[in-house]
């Protein structure tokens, strides 16, 4: 009740929920084609490499959204032209970008002598989001939502066998890329609420979450949504609540709504598994005597 009250009265408040649900749920929307993509490693490298744009944004006095943007979409292109141009492989190809880009953020960040928005742009702090910061999160929301319903299909098929996708005469690199640039808006998006370091939590988890519970696309896609929604609302209301770091709450609560469908969803669950395989060999058992 005290949260509610206060909720009522604080207008940054207000602006961390709206600013913490939308975040939860694009997430979980691109984190279902990141998981089915087996590209979680492309999502942690690119979170993580946005840093050296926010670092020059913040150094030359601009909106952090054109430099994190922009070294994104940089990553996801270096990545391809490594792998695509040598013998290295995507995951190594991955790794080399990504920490390369990591490791310049942290030079230029300190360079900036700014240690406390170091610490905020690493691990989030939603309780501090300015109405600019919330604007441009609703607004990087409605563009990633109209461009996953409006090509729909194209991700669907492209998602489950590229190959397939390719005989179809979709323009499967132009779709890899398209995530990629989406993927990047949304980290943008989520800097304030989990901070780069933490972001990929809510991009990976969620979407397993629904993973382990539909095998259609389109529900899989509303319930990450959904778990990213309850995730950031839990993690805003225990953050406030007990003057914690906003971030790692909300990476926790989703983790342990991760937890819940592993060992019982339906299909997939692991203690649900156990008792469907004690009631099958008692049935067994009772048809043989």
């Amino acid at each position: 009740m005290e949260f509610i009250q206060d909720l009522m009265t604080y207008n940054f408040l207000q602006k961390a929920l709206i600013t913490s649900i939308m975040v939860g749920i694009i997430c979980g929307v691109i984190g279902s084609f990141i998981v089915l993509r087996g590209m979680a490693l492309m999502g942690d490298a690119i979170s993580h490499a946005v840093l050296p744009g926010v670092a020059i944004s913040y150094m030359l006095g601009i909106s952090y959204f054109y430099g994190a943007v922009f070294t994104g979409v940089l990553t996801a292109f270096s990545i391809g032209a490594i792998s695509q141009n040598s013998r290295i492989k995507n995951d190594s190809s991955i790794g080399i970008v990504f920490s390369a880009f990591f490791a310049l953020g942290i030079i230029l960040i300190t360079q900036a002598k700014s240690a406390t928005d170091l610490t905020q742009i690493l691990f989030g702090n939603v309780l501090s989001v300015r109405s600019s910061d919330m604007w441009l999160t609703l607004i990087i929301g409605a563009i990633v939502i109209l461009v996953v319903v409006l090509f729909f299909k194209e991700l669907l098929v492209s998602s489950f066998d590229e190959t397939m996708a390719a005989a179809y005469g979709l323009k499967t690199r132009l779709i890899h890329y398209t995530i990629m640039f989406l993927l990047t808006l949304v980290t943008v998006a989520s800097l304030q609420t989990v901070g780069v370091i933490l972001v990929v939590s809510l991009l990976i988890t969620p979407a397993s979450t629904a993973y382990l519970l539909t095998n259609r696309l389109s529900v899989m896609v509303a319930l990450a949504a959904f778990f990213g929604a309850v995730s950031s609302i839990t993690g805003l209301y225990f953050s406030f609540l007990y003057n914690m770091p906003s971030g790692p709450v909300i990476a926790l609560a989703a983790t342990a709504i991760f937890v819940l469908a592993f060992l019982f969803s339906p299909k997939q669950g692991v203690i649900v598994g156990m008792f469907r395989k004690k009631f099958k060999r008692k049935s067994i058992t009772g048809a043989t005597n």
